[in-house]
C-alpha cells in the first residue's frame, strides 16, 4: 500500500484513497466496505500506521475501540442517505452529483454548532476577524491556518467541518499579529487556547511563529495547545525531527513566565498503554507543561465507568490532570454517538467513586452549548418533582457561571436543547420563556 508523505518529519497518512484496501484487514466483505466509503464521503477520513498498526486490534473489527474511533461506520448516517451516495459511486456518477448530495447531507449535520460562526468570532468594523473565536471573556481561540488537520480524525469530532473541502465552513488563520492586537486591545484576556485540527501537526519553527509573540505580553497568564497528538503520533514529541526544538518551545512559555497548558485528548485507556506515549509523556512534563487530559464520553467507545476510571487513574499515574468528561456535541453523526444526558451522569458518578480524590479535578459531564459550558451535576427529586441539577462552568454571560438550575428529567435528552426549565418559565440564559414550558411542577408527559 502507498502512504502519502506530508512534509520531512517522517509523518505519513492514509486517507480516503486508501480507505477501502485498509478496510480489508478487517475481513469487511465489498458490500460494507462501499458503504463505509459512502459515509467517508461526507465526514473527514485520515489515520497513521502508529494507529492502524499499534492501537487497533484488526481481530476485533467492527467492535475495535479505537477502530470505531477513526474509521467511518455504515450505520452513522441514515440508511438511506448512505445507500443513494453508495449508488453513486458504484456507478461512478459525474463528480458534480455526488458531490451536490454530499454537500446536502453535510449541511443538515449541523456542521458548526453553539453559534461558533454567528456568536464566536470577533469583529471589527463590523466583519468578522478570520481564524478566531471569543466566547468567554477571559479566553480567546486561534486557529493556525497550519493547523487545521489532524493526525488523524475522530469519526465524531465536533469539528469535523474543518476537514471536509467546504472554504465557507472552515476556520483558520495565519496572522499571528492579528491574535496579537486583539489580546491587547481586550485586557480581560487571561488566555490563549491554540485549537483545530491540532496544533501539533505544524512543526517547530511554525509554531514558534505563533506563540513566541505571545510570550511579551504581560496580561496573558497561560497558553494552551489543544491536540491528540499524544494518542495518535506520541512521537512528535520523541522521534520526530523537531522534538527537541518543540520541546526548547514550550519550555520558552514556562521561562516567560506563563503556564503552558498542554490540552491533551485521549479517549480511551488504549491510548496510554505504548511505552512511546509514557515517554513523550515525561518528556512535555518536563518541558515545563502541565498537561490536563479531556475527551467526549461516545457511545460504543467509552460508555462505561470502569474505561473512565481506568483512564483518569492511568492519567494521574503519569503525572497528568484529568480535566473535563464532554457530552457529544449536537453536530455531524451526533444520533449515532450521543450517550442520553442521564446515563452520561450515571457513568461520570460510577467512575468517580472508583479513583482517588487526587484524580476528582475531573468534570462533567459538561456540554460545551451556546450558553457555556453546563455541567449535568446529578438527579434529584425537588418538590415532587424529578429533575436534572445543572450548573454552568463557564458562561458566555460571567455572571450565570457557578448558578445552579433545574430542568424536567428526560430519559431520552441528549442535549441541552432536548430539555425544559423546571420551577421556571425559562432557563437562566434565556431571555425569553422556552416554547411550551409548563406549570412549574408539572412533570413532562414520558416519551
Amino acid at each position: 500500500m502507498t502512504l502519502t508523505q506530508t512534509g520531512t518529519r517522517g509523518f505519513k497518512a492514509y486517507t480516503a484513497k486508501h480507505l477501502d484496501d485498509l478496510l480489508k484487514r478487517g475481513h469487511l466483505n465489498a458490500e460494507t466496505r462501499l458503504r463505509v466509503r459512502a459515509v467517508a464521503t461526507v465526514l473527514p477520513f485520515r489515520v497513521n500506521p502508529y494507529v492502524v498498526d499499534e492501537l487497533i486490534d484488526w481481530s476485533d473489527i467492527p467492535d475495535d475501540p479505537i477502530y470505531r474511533l477513526v474509521f467511518p461506520q455504515e450505520d452513522m448516517l441514515p440508511s438511506d442517505e448512505v445507500s443513494r451516495i453508495a449508488a453513486l459511486l458504484r456507478s461512478e456518477a459525474p463528480r458534480d452529483e455526488l458531490q451536490a448530495t454530499v454537500r446536502a447531507v453535510r449541511m443538515r449535520m449541523n456542521p458548526h454548532p453553539a453559534g461558533q460562526m454567528e456568536l464566536n468570532m470577533p469583529r471589527v468594523g463590523g466583519e468578522p476577524v478570520a481564524g478566531m473565536q471569543h466566547k468567554y471573556p477571559e479566553t480567546v481561540l486561534f486557529f493556525p491556518k497550519q493547523g487545521q488537520t489532524c493526525h488523524a480524525y475522530c469519526t465524531y469530532c465536533f469539528r469535523w467541518a474543518q476537514f471536509v473541502g467546504e472554504p465557507d465552513l472552515k476556520m483558520a488563520s495565519d496572522d499571528a499579529q492579528a491574535l496579537v492586537r486583539h489580546v491587547r486591545e481586550h485586557p480581560e484576556i487571561t488566555s490563549v487556547l491554540f485549537t483545530g485540527g491540532d496544533p501539533m501537526i505544524m512543526s517547530a519553527a511554525v509554531l514558534r511563529r505563533y506563540v513566541e509573540p505571545l510570550l511579551g505580553l504581560e496580561q496573558l497568564e497561560s497558553i494552551r495547545v489543544g491536540t491528540k497528538s499524544l494518542a495518535y503520533w506520541p512521537g512528535r514529541f520523541v522521534t520526530d525531527p523537531d522534538a527537541a526544538d518543540t520541546l526548547r518551545l514550550f519550555s520558552s512559555v514556562a521561562e516567560s513566565g506563563k503556564n503552558l497548558a498542554f490540552m491533551a485528548h485521549f479517549s480511551h485507556p488504549r491510548e496510554m498503554e505504548s511505552p512511546l506515549v509514557q515517554t513523550a509523556v515525561r518528556a512535555i512534563r518536563d518541558a515545563g507543561a502541565v498537561i490536563r487530559t479531556q475527551a467526549p464520553l461516545i457511545r460504543t467507545v467509552n460508555d462505561d465507568p470502569g474505561i473512565w476510571a481506568e483512564m483518569w487513574r492511568r492519567q494521574h499515574a503519569l503525572g497528568m490532570v484529568p480535566y473535563y468528561m464532554f457530552v457529544e456535541r449536537d453536530t455531524g453523526p451526533q444520533d449515532y454517538f450521543a450517550v442520553p444526558l442521564a446515563r452520561g451522569y450515571e457513568i461520570f458518578r460510577d467512575a468517580y467513586t472508583q479513583v482517588s480524590g487526587l484524580c476528582r479535578t475531573v468534570r462533567g459531564p459538561s456540554m460545551s452549548a451556546t450558553p457555556g459550558k453546563v455541567c449535568v451535576d446529578g438527579v434529584a427529586e425537588v418538590a415532587g418533582t424529578r429533575v436534572f441539577v445543572l450548573h454552568l462552568i463557564q458562561a458566555r454571560d460571567p455572571a450565570l457561571a457557578g448558578r445552579p438550575f433545574f430542568a424536567h428529567y428526560d430519559p431520552e435528552a441528549v442535549w441541552l436543547s432536548d430539555l425544559r426549565p423546571a420551577f421556571a418559565d425559562r432557563f437562566p440564559f434565556e431571555t425569553a420563556p422556552a416554547a411550551g414550558v409548563r406549570p412549574a411542577l408539572e412533570e413532562p408527559p414520558p416519551r
